[in-house]
């Protein structure tokens, strides 16, 4: 099945000026210190983190999660959604897998369809109803088929490689030398985790909102994913995920925003607001 929003191309700018700021901070490195080598160090660090991130986000994401493969015995309903939804697009029946999580959620992982992972936590499976099951499954899916695993993946390692060494060089390198720029390198070692950190932002909630309406379109039933949010709003209110450095690395793949937030933290969430997702799609349906 086909999708008419060509996330590649719309992400493909945003990937540049995430690229730009870990140069950037190269070359205030390399400014600073008058090594114009740094500049390569940390491209070098930059393509060696996508390469990571790409090869091997499916592990990194179910481990995080502590999720174990079930087999068609195990769960027979979510096999036979996931195959009917599969053979619907035309791809691979992906791996299945269940978190023991108490929070209710869902994720894809993999860095291609057929290499894929879709999990649902046990949360997920206490409150939803089939229909509704069957609703976050055409999502995930379509994360899958859209390559947004891989965008979103990339992303949040050159973010987060960003982030850690501006920290460092804040720490540890950010005293200026002769013929450097201290105003610039401020900025730079300042305002670029941030910078970093929207730019991840954007790109996730533009993925989350096409995978509602292509995951809709798989589905043909654009109201049972939106029945399905109204409940993971209040669900992961009620049972929000601990924050750790394990599920914080995969919480920007999951359906719904896992951390309970408000405020501020809401404002900067990689999710959208759940009231809108769930507009969009009661218009899809005519309401």
């Amino acid at each position: 099945m086909g999708t008419r929003h060509h996330n590649g191309l719309k992400t493909a700018g945003l990937f540049g000026v995430l690229w730009a700021i870990l140069l950037g901070i190269g070359w205030v490195v390399a400014n600073s210190t008058n090594s114009p080598g740094f500049i390569w160090v940390f491209a070098g660090l930059g393509l060696v983190s996508t390469f990571v991130s790409y090869w091997f986000s499916d592990r990194i994401a179910l481990r995080s999660m502590q999720a174990r493969p079930v087999t068609e015995v195990e769960a027979p309903q979510i096999h036979a959604m996931v195959r009917e939804l599969a053979t619907r697009a035309g791809q691979p029946m992906p791996r299945i897998y269940v978190s023991p999580t108490a929070a209710p959620n869902a994720f894809a992982t993999g860095r291609n369809p057929a290499n894929a992972a879709v999990c649902v936590t046990r949360g997920i499976l206490e409150i939803l109803e089939p229909r509704e099951l069957r609703g976050v499954l055409g999502h995930e899916l379509m994360h899958v088929y859209n390559r947004d695993i891989l965008t979103s993946s990339v992303a949040a390692a050159i973010a987060g490689l960003i982030t850690s060494v501006a920290q460092f060089l804040m720490f540890f390198g950010g005293r200026d030398r002769e013929g450097g720029n201290p105003l610039a390198g401020l900025l730079m070692l300042f305002l670029a985790p941030l910078a970093a950190m929207v730019i991840q932002m954007a790109i996730s909630r533009t993925r989350e909102f096409d995978a509602d309406e292509d995951g809709a379109r798989l589905t043909e039933d654009p109201l049972a994913l939106a029945s399905a949010l109204a409940k993971l709003d209040a669900g992961t209110r009620r049972r929000p995920l601990a924050p750790t450095p394990a599920t914080e690395s995969v919480s920007h793949m999951m359906i719904a925003n896992p951390f309970r937030g408000g405020g501020l933290t809401r404002v900067f969430a990689t999710h959208p607001p759940m009231e809108e997702r769930i507009a969009r799609l009661e218009r899809m349906a005519g309401y």
